[in-house]
């Protein structure tokens, strides 16, 4: 027997179908617009729709498996039918750890949670302790970022579906990975998305980039933000992931004196003292606001981390030299200096590039380093360029290692993009698969139109191409070929001495704990982090610098000496030292 149940607010009549029976359902005695019915043949595996007022089979708006894509019927789960073998597993909290982000359909040839199992020993040996995966709720067509997702509840079929994703995560965990979730709540793709037949999931109170918001904080936003917070729950108990990451958290509109994050991380602490395991969320924001992660005691949000696009800018920019669009606010080594010792370089400071001030100041007495996840590369930064380059397309493999060890070895929590740990030389464009063809003529043609105005269009691959999919998928036989192993074997002596010099992981922001000093005009910067300092040279000339050091644990280039105080750093190159 299973139970099916379905909010449908302003329908006068709801069913179940299943194959060509229609059960009916009943109004649910004090949960207003809620029906339901219990039907004894369905069970695992059973395929069913809703029907609202004699219309069209529906899909389920909580279904959890969509094996037939994202118009086709649904399908009943029972989630005890899977035989985990981590129960002995209590979570990896977030303090110290490494990051690795990856997307499951272009990790692999295969693009799938199965074959994503079997590169799991290769992040093992790298050194992360956690996974961070692209969204996987299920979207149109085959292969996609993710973003457009409809299905919230339901992993992507293409990718292996609900077990497949579940054995993803148990051997994950086997290995002593925790497995964290790209969750977006702040809006839902344009094919496949019936929300709006049910019930007031959407407002034109508020616009956004995609259209109607979602509904939370107007009429009937009650029940809305309980499908958000009940699917956050699902994904951590069902699925024995270890956290969320939050997408564009600046675009949720939420005017209630609760806001959804703080409802968010209040059900998710109560969850992780349930099963007595950590559980964390990751805000994405745009907003420079250090409240998001600020206690709830002290009347922030709660949240236990965010990404920190101050910090990218600021590497990539000093890295680059590339100064177009919001780069244009970064470059300089004393920007870089602030990002790497405040997280924020606009804490109130103006932002030219959006004609306006920005942001606000961290408290670096009272906020942990670790609350901020940076990066070099992520799936936006890269993806968003107009032919999805890497920094290594443009950048020699010296100061790829520069930039490696400012990141790996900052104060902050760190996160590589995949194939980042060997330098790979594949791009990640942006790639979607819509099967509706004026969906997928405008998805094409505004993808051109948005890099035309900066002469790039010509070099905009088509999203619908299957060849621009096919391109970003990484190549594994890269890692063990020239300089790539080499920037393998960079990386994980970095994370190695990340693990092994607890400054490397000292949670705090203070002076005492982690400063930068730079001069002007020059491009070499040393930042201190208590008894160890990272040297760092981003010219491509050499540099005598007078340091307190007796040694060196750890250098990019054979040239690099420390003679009598004195350390000498080769052109692009950085040293670690003690």
């Amino acid at each position: 027997m299973t139970r099916f149940e379905v909010w449908a607010p302003e329908t006068g009549r709801a069913e179940v179908a299943i194959g060509d029976a229609r059960h009916a359902l009943a109004p649910v005695e004090g949960r207003p617009g809620w029906w339901a019915a219990d039907v004894p043949d369905a069970a695992h595996g059973t395929d069913y729709g809703f029907v609202l007022d004699g219309g069209d089979v529906l899909p389920d708006p909580r279904s959890p498996w969509q094996p037939h894509g994202v118009h086709g019927p649904s399908r009943v789960l029972d989630h005890a039918a899977f035989a985990w073998s981590d129960h002995h597993w209590r979570g990896r909290p977030l303090p110290g750890g490494v990051l690795y982000e990856l997307h499951v359909g272009t990790f692999t040839p295969e693009g799938t949670f199965e074959a994503a199992i079997g590169r799991l020993d290769h992040l093992v040996a790298l050194g992360v302790d956690v996974i961070e995966l692209l969204p996987v709720a299920a979207f149109p067509g085959h292969h996609g970022w993710g973003y457009d997702g409809v299905h919230l509840w339901a992993p992507h079929e293409p990718y292996g579906g609900p077990e497949g994703l579940k054995r993803l995560v148990d051997a994950a965990h086997a290995r002593g990975l925790a497995v964290v979730l790209d969750a977006v709540y702040n809006h839902l793709g344009p094919s496949g998305n019936y929300l709006g037949s049910y019930g007031p999931y959407f407002t034109a109170a508020h616009a956004t980039p995609w259209g109607d918001a979602v509904n939370f904080d107007q009429d009937g936003s009650d029940e809305v933000r309980a499908f958000v917070v009940e699917n956050a729950l699902m994904w951590l108990r069902d699925y024995h992931l270890d956290g969320l990451r939050l997408d564009a958290v600046h675009a949720i509109t939420d005017h209630r004196a609760v806001h959804l994050l703080e409802e968010l991380a209040a059900a998710v602490s109560g969850l992780a003292a349930h099963l007595r395991r950590h559980l964390f969320l990751i805000a994405e924001s745009d907003l420079n606001d250090p409240r998001l992660i600020t206690p709830r005691e002290a009347g922030g949000y709660g949240l236990d981390a965010q990404w920190d696009d101050d910090v990218h800018h600021a590497l990539h920019a000093a890295l680059t030299g590339e100064r177009q669009g919001y780069y244009g606010d970064f470059g300089t080594l004393d920007t870089l200096a602030k990002a790497l010792t405040s997280a924020f370089v606009h804490d109130g400071t103006m932002s030219t590039y959006r004609g306006r001030r920005h942001g606000r100041p961290v408290d670096r007495l009272r906020t942990p380093a670790h609350r901020f996840v940076t990066f070099l590369q992520n799936h936006d930064q890269i993806g968003n360029r107009a032919a999805g380059d890497r920094i290594g397309a443009g950048l020699p493999p010296r100061m790829l290692k520069v930039g490696a060890a400012l990141l790996l070895l900052g104060p902050f929590t760190p996160m590589l993009f995949q194939g980042e740990e060997w330098g790979a030389a594949t791009p990640w464009c942006y790639f979607t698969d819509h099967q509706e063809p004026e969906l997928a003529r405008a998805v094409s043609e505004g993808r051109r139109r948005e890099f035309a105005r900066y002469g790039w269009a010509d070099d905009v691959p088509d999203p619908q191409a299957v060849d621009t999919f096919r391109r970003s998928v990484l190549d594994w036989a890269e890692p063990g070929k020239d300089h790539h192993r080499e920037l393998l074997e960079w990386h994980r002596a970095l994370i190695g001495l990340r693990r092994a010099r607890p400054e490397l992981t000292d949670p705090r922001l203070t002076e005492t704990s982690v400063t930068v000093r730079e001069e002007d005009g020059q491009r070499w910067l040393i930042m201190r982090r208590s008894g160890v300092q990272i040297a760092a040279n981003l010219d491509d000339t050499p540099v005598q610098l007078p340091v307190a050091a007796d040694r060196i644990l750890l250098a990019s280039d054979p040239a690099v000496r420390l003679d009598d105080g004195t350390l000498t750093l080769a052109g692009a190159s950085v040293a670690v030292l003690t």
